[in-house]
This record gives structure tokens, sequence and C-alpha cells, in this order.
């Protein structure tokens, strides 16, 4: 409130988002399910991992652990809101082959291992092994520039430099 009386302005905040996974990068749009595709949840990307280890790509808060361990959301240190969904069509899958790293509350850095998953189990069993990382409130993001990038490294390769609203 004393910002809003004195006239200071906060700077944006900008964020690197790095690969929560080890594999090929996937363009949002060709996310074979239209909840991500259509960016029914918001804008953001997706991986196609190739092991089954996935890690926070911001550093920041743990918000969620969905009880099936399928999905983290992390509200990161600069205050955008990132949810990683393991696979497509995974919440069927109960939980089996999915073991969580973290808990709700818990501080993360980028890098740090969030979920690990039994990667053959979900290419049997599930629609699709791809990651989608979306960025839940559109209102939060001011610009989003992405990387050309196709090769992914877990918590090394940045995918996306988001500015995020004050």
């Amino acid at each position: 409130m004393l910002k809003k009386l004195f006239g200071k302005k906060e700077e944006p905040k900008n964020v690197s988002i790095t690969s929560p996974a080890t594999g090929k990068f996937v363009d949002l749009t060709d996310v074979p399910d239209p909840t991500f595709s259509e960016k029914m949840m918001g804008d953001g990307f997706a991986v196609e991992p190739s092991e089954g280890k996935i890690v926070s790509p911001v550093d920041g808060r743990v918000v969620q652990v969905f009880p099936t361990k399928h999905a983290v959301g992390i509200k990161s240190s600069e205050g955008l809101d990132v949810l990683i969904h393991i696979g497509l069509e995974t919440v069927s899958l109960n939980g089996e082959g999915f073991e969580g790293r973290v808990s709700e509350g818990d501080k993360v850095k980028r890098g740090d291992v969030l979920v690990e998953f039994a990667i053959e189990d979900v290419k049997e069993k599930a629609k699709s092994t791809i990651t989608p990382v979306v960025f839940t409130e559109g209102d939060q993001v001011d610009h989003l520039e992405r990387k050309e990038v196709n090769s992914l490294t877990a918590g090394e390769t940045e995918i996306m430099t988001i500015t995020v609203k004050s």
C-alpha cells in the first residue's frame, strides 16, 4: 500500500524456466490433449522425457502435490505459478509407478528432484509420457520468450524467460 501511495513501482521480475526433464522439446500446441494444446490451463511448453525423473524448473515453493503424484504445482520465487503434469491421462494410474520426492510447502531449487516415475509403465498404461509445463495464472505473465531448443537436459536447458507482472 505504501508503494502505491508514494508512487514507487516494483520492477517486473524475470524468471528463467529450465526443462523439468531430460528429453525432447514439444510445443504445447502439439500436445495430443486439447486441455493443454488449446491452452485451456495456460501457456507453456511440454517435454517428451527420456527418463523417469522430473526436477523443478524454477526456484520456489511446492504449493501442490497431487495425491496420485502425477502433477506438481510450484510458485516460483518471482511469483509465477507453474504446473508440471507428468504424462497424459496418468491420473488413471492412481499413483502406481510414481514416487513423490517433495511435499506441499517444501522449498525447492532449480534441478531438485520432484517426482520419479516408472517411464516404461507410463508408456504402456497411459496415453503418453509427454509432460506439459503450464503457467496456470495467465494474468501473472507480462512477456514470454521461448528459446530455440530441441534436446533438453533436466534442470539445465533454459526453455523460456518470463517477465512476471509486479
